[in-house]
C-alpha cells in the first residue's frame, strides 16, 4: 500500500510519526513524505544570524538526510510560509496538497489530529486542510483513498510535561502500533539530522517520552479495539 503523511514543517515526522513509517516501510508499504514549508521562520534562525529563506534552506538539507536515513519512497518539500499558513487563502493550500495528492495517489493519508498535539496554527491549518482535500476528493469519486489516520499523542504518560500538548483520549485511539528496537533506533537517526535543533530534541525527550507505541485516529471510523497498523482493514 502507498502511505501519504502530510505535515507543515521539517522535523514534524521525526517527533513520533517516523516509528511508524519506518515500521510500515519494514512491512513492504510505499511510504512518502509531503512537508508544506522549509521552516525557515523558526526562531533558532536568530541563532545562527540566518534569514527565514537560508535557514530554510538549511533545514530543507537536514531533510534531505532524514529521507535517507528513514529510506522513504518519496519526498517532497513546498515552500510554502512558515508560520503563515493562517494567512494564505486555504483554497490554494488545498490546491496543491490536491495536485500531490493525484500525483502519488496514496491509500492512506496520514496528518496531525485536529488539535494538532502542540495546538500551534500551522499544525492545526494542516489537518483542516487536507481534511478538507481528503473529504472532497472522496465526493469527486476518486477511488484510490482508502483512509485518514490522524497521528496523536495518548493521554498516558503526558501528565508530567513541562510542555503544553494534546492528546485524545483512549475511546478516540483507533490504531495503536507498536514498533521495535531497530524503528526506534531508525527514529534516534532521523532526530540527529537535525543538528539545528538538537537543544530541543534533548529538551522534550521524545524517543523516552513516545516509547514503542504510536497512536492515530481513524477519521469517521471507529475501531474497538484499535488496529494495530494503519493499513489494517483496508
Amino acid at each position: 500500500m502507498k502511505f501519504l503523511y502530510i505535515f507543515p514543517h521539517p522535523d514534524d515526522e521525526s517527533f513520533g510519526p517516523a516509528l511508524a513509517m519506518t515500521h510500515q516501510l519494514r512491512a513492504g508499504h510505499e511510504v512518502y513524505l509531503l512537508t508544506l514549508t522549509k521552516g525557515g521562520a523558526t526562531k533558532k534562525r536568530f541563532k545562527y544570524n540566518l534569514s527565514i529563506p537560508e535557514m530554510g534552506e538549511v533545514r530543507h538539507k537536514e531533510m534531505l538526510n532524514v529521507a535517507k536515513v528513514l529510506d522513504l519512497t518519496g519526498m517532497t518539500v513546498f515552500d510554502l510560509p512558515d508560520s503563515g499558513l493562517k494567512e494564505m487563502n486555504p483554497i490554494k493550500i488545498e490546491q496543491v496538497v490536491e495536485d500531490h495528492l493525484n500525483k502519488i495517489q496514496p491509500d492512506i493519508l496520514v496528518t496531525y489530529a485536529v488539535h494538532g498535539i502542540s495546538g500551534f496554527h500551522d499544525h492545526l491549518v494542516t489537518h483542516a486542510v487536507v481534511k478538507r482535500v481528503y473529504c472532497d476528493m472522496l465526493a469527486k469519486g476518486n477511488a484510490f483513498l482508502k483512509r485518514l489516520a490522524l497521528f496523536t499523542l495518548a493521554e498516558s504518560g503526558m501528565a508530567d510535561t513541562k510542555f503544553k500538548l494534546s492528546t485524545s483520549t483512549a475511546q478516540e485511539i483507533d490504531c495503536v502500533t507498536i514498533v521495535d528496537e531497530s524503528d526506534i533506533e531508525k527514529s534516534r537517526q532521523a532526530l540527529l539530522c537535525y543538528e539545528t535543533y538538537q537543544d530541543v530534541i534533548a529538551e522534550v525527550g521524545v524517543l523516552e517520552r513516545v516509547g514503542n507505541k504510536v497512536y492515530f485516529e481513524f477519521f469517521q471510523e471507529d475501531y474497538t479495539p484499535p488496529a494495530t497498523d494503519i493499513s489494517e482493514g483496508v
